[in-house]
């Protein structure tokens, strides 16, 4: 398969929200994610149909451990090929399997172990696609359009969440588990020739003198070294590492036992949640208009500070109103400081290691995160909500220390306008 790879001169000056590559890129990404959000309500209703709610919780989790074991695999795997052919593969394996599960389960109830076999398949592709999909837009636009990307990417991140679900629940009672997994194959389907239309970038020089790949343990070693040695990737992923560890939890599982400690029900969790997730699409979408924030190193640290001192306060709050308030203003620093973190890293890779920087930053957002929900429900149980929630929010706030001890955070600025890298 041709790489379609080319220097794009013209494109430098190019606006993101104007660049035709880039807008293909972004459709190809948000048909797939709302392939993705289909494919989890069949896969949730159909085990919920096949079995009882420990077997739905067995089935569901079942894709996230050979996702977090073989991530930072993939990310050798896309340092070693193009990213653009392994989002290609990964993507056309994703559509064959899910595609071939509707297949086979049109004419009869699923049966529990296909669908945990299926979980398991498909949580190890993504192992590939994950890394790859954050690998690509360095490759896709010029540096000083990169913090716009990843607002636009993030934006529609929020709008796949909120179309896919209601998407996959529609063709679950229109016509059943087959009909879901059909239109999620679909979906993920529709991305194939976009992607395949997308150019990348040259990296010029910087190929040639890439090292020949060793093995993959060697790789991933120098992967993981470099993060190490870098003044600027390190802490930055250090302290987005910690983020996730000190508010994942609070702000899923601890956020459920909020709503029931507090008596706001069902209804005030969505509240909760959708102030969350406006916030955080307000965000995306002032990256995406603006393209550019000055003094980026600074405001990432003073936005997950305000992140952290909401996440502790929420807890604290006695109305739902101001509960709602107080995650809005979250999702909106949250945001803002995962937009900042993303761009700041991207821009400052080596094109050669991109794929395992990516795939470490994913890693602890897809792998080290989902292991604080069982402390977190722990702890709410034995001390209850607002004690768990300030603590991790302090925690958290260890991030906001190690980001301003460093010199390269505190005076990292994303290139502007005309400036490239």
């Amino acid at each position: 398969m041709a790489t379609s790879e080319t220097a794009l001169p013209e494109r430098a000056a190019t606006p993101a929200h104007r660049d035709g590559n880039v807008l293909r890129w972004l459709t190809a990404y948000a048909a797939s994610l709302i392939g993705d959000s289909v494919y989890f309500v069949a896969l949730g209703w159909s085990a919920q149909k096949a079995a009882g709610p420990t077997e739905v919780g067995l089935v569901m989790a079942s894709g996230a451990l050979p996702r977090a074991l073989l991530m930072l695999g993939g990310g050798v795997v896309v340092d070693r090929f193009d990213p653009r052919r392994v989002i290609l593969g990964s993507d056309a394996l994703r559509r064959l399997l899910i595609l071939a599960v509707a297949a086979a389960i049109a004419s009869t109830t699923p049966a529990l172990w296909i669908l945990v076999a299926v979980a398991l398949v498909f949580g190890a592709v993504d192992a590939l696609f994950v890394p790859a999909v954050g690998a690509l837009p360095p490759l896709i636009t010029s540096p000083d359009q990169l913090a716009r990307v990843t607002g636009m990417r993030s934006l529609s991140m929020r709008l796949s969440q909120i179309a896919g679900p209601p998407i996959g629940g529609l063709a679950m009672g229109l016509g059943g588990p087959a009909a879901a997994f059909t239109v999620a194959g679909l979906f993920i389907a529709l991305s194939l020739p976009l992607l395949l239309t997308t150019r990348i970038r040259s990296l010029g020089a910087r190929e040639a003198e890439k090292p020949e790949p060793g093995t993959v343990w060697q790789d991933l070693h120098d992967g993981l070294r470099y993060i190490r040695r870098h003044r600027l990737i390190g802490p930055l992923v250090v302290a987005g590492a910690i983020c996730e560890l000190g508010l994942a939890g609070t702000l899923n599982v601890g956020m459920v036992l909020l709503n029931a400690e507090r008596g706001w029900g069902p209804s005030g969790y969505g509240w909760i949640v959708s102030s969350f997730s406006a916030g955080a699409a307000a965000s995306a979408s002032l990256l995406a208009i603006a393209g550019w924030l000055p003094r980026a190193g600074l405001m990432l640290a003073g936005t997950l500070l305000v992140g952290c001192a909401g996440a502790a306060a929420i807890a604290l709050v006695p109305t739902l109103w101001l509960a709602a308030v107080v995650a809005a203003v979250i999702g909106l620093n949250a945001g803002v400081f995962s937009s900042l973190d993303h761009a700041l890293i991207q821009t400052a890779a080596d094109p050669a290691c991109l794929g395992r920087v990516t795939s470490v930053v994913m890693l602890t957002m897809v792998g080290l995160a989902p292991l604080s929900y069982p402390l977190v429900g722990a702890a709410i149980g034995v001390w209850g909500s607002a004690p768990v929630f300030v603590g991790c929010g302090v925690f958290a706030g260890l991030g906001v220390v190690i980001a301003l001890a460093s010199s390269a955070v505190r005076y990292a600025e994303l290139p502007r306008q005309g400036v490239t890298a």
